[in-house]
């Protein structure tokens, strides 16, 4: 069940490369800066994942613990994630579903450790992303 909205954030890609093919898939590795809310607080985020393309035409991607946010008062946390997507026009925009796990030693965003928090991911062709996420109970 789907509890409490944790975080609205949107941005921008600032850099995307090619990645060896990893079993026969194309594999894309994405950097984005974010910013807007996470448990309410004004905060900006920069997170680094990958993607592959698998034979079925979906997406599979991970961001592994290549994820930091930081607060306007500087609590910070690092964090995780996997989801799966899909392609949702042909030039090259994506939507994925997954789930992101959060660590803080922050008192301000201690209430992230131990949490799933379920997201939706969009991008655009012009690489202008959307983040919300929600806590899964």
């Amino acid at each position: 069940m789907l509890g409490q909205k944790i975080s609205e954030m949107q941005g921008k890609m600032t850099t995307q490369r090619v990645l060896p093919v990893a079993q026969g898939s194309p594999k894309l590795e994405a950097t984005f800066e974010i910013s807007g809310t996470l448990l309410n607080y004004p905060a900006k985020a920069m997170v680094t994942y990958w993607s592959t393309i698998l034979p079925n035409g979906t997406l599979y991607g991970e961001c592994p613990n290549q994820g930091v946010v930081m607060t306007q008062s500087g609590d910070t946390a690092t964090f995780r994630a996997a989801g799966a997507g899909k392609f949702t026009n042909a030039a090259g925009a994506a939507s994925f579903r997954g789930a992101i796990y959060y660590t803080s030693q922050s008192a301000a965003l201690a209430a992230l450790n131990g949490l799933a928090v379920v997201y939706e991911w969009d991008v655009d062709e012009n690489g202008k992303a959307l983040l919300t996420g929600w806590e899964w109970k």
